[in-house]
């Protein structure tokens, strides 16, 4: 005789599997003992960002076309900052920051493509032009350059952030804390967790996960508005970002 229990045949399984928490957005790695090369450390920028990471402790490489220029820099930014040429810097690297002038972006992405390979490379060049109105937001061919980045470098892990920074309050020593938000973007949260997390060491900042490079544009171009910002109120303008 069949049983005339209308029960599924699996309906003695729960039905009330509990799904695993959602994960912490703030739960970021140890990024301590990473080391983070900066291509274009001998500029302003790049400076700045070699100088605030090796003050909070961070292994730091600069890079520059000229080996002996990296290494004078490095020296006069203290806090063992070591300079090398763009490709060695590369190579010792397991992070590296791309601060290079957007006219030599593509040219310096190219050469350095194999040093680059299996690397994070943050990529936090603005692509601006200026006339006698100011800045204004240049449209790479790519949409980006984080997306010109990707382009150049299939190879490597290719995230951008670290954009809307002031390089005169980076490079003060006298600065304390620099109270800012990192926007970051990359198509791994896994590289972007460590990018965030670079950001966090730097006092006063945090990193904000952003989006997909394919909304780099407009956090590149957000720049052009900044400096605006500072021209008129005599400021270094940053950004926070609210509720989260």
């Amino acid at each position: 005789m069949t049983s005339s229990s209308s029960q599924s045949p699996d309906a003695s399984q729960s039905t009330d599997t509990a799904k695993p928490p959602a994960r912490d957005p703030w739960d970021l790695p140890d990024v301590s003992g990473l080391v983070v090369g900066v291509l274009g450390g001998t500029g302003d920028q790049g400076r700045g960002l070699a100088y605030r990471l090796a003050r909070a402790g961070q292994k730091v490489i600069i890079g520059s076309r000229a080996a002996e220029r990296a290494e004078a820099a490095a020296a006069e930014l203290g806090h063992g900052v070591a300079g090398a040429a763009n490709a060695d810097c590369a190579r010792r690297s397991d992070v590296v920051i791309l601060a290079v002038p957007w006219e030599g972006h593509a040219k310096t992405l190219t050469s350095l493509a194999e040093d680059l390979a299996g690397k994070i490379v943050v990529d936090c060049v603005n692509p601006l032009g200026f006339d006698k109105k100011g800045a204004y937001a240049i449209t790479p061919e790519e949409g980006s350059a984080a997306e010109q980045a990707a382009a150049l470098l299939p190879d490597s892990r290719v995230t951008a952030a670290f954009h809307h920074l002031s390089a005169v309050l980076l490079q003060d020593p006298a600065v304390e804390s620099i109270d800012t938000d990192v926007m970051v973007l990359g198509e791994s949260r896994a590289d972007t967790d460590v990018v965030q997390a670079l950001a966090g060491r730097i006092t006063g900042m945090r990193g904000v996960y952003a989006g997909r490079l394919r909304n780099a544009h407009q956090v590149e171009s957000l720049v052009a508005n900044l400096i605006s910002v500072n021209r008129r109120y005599k400021a270094h303008a940053g950004l926070r970002v609210t509720d989260v």
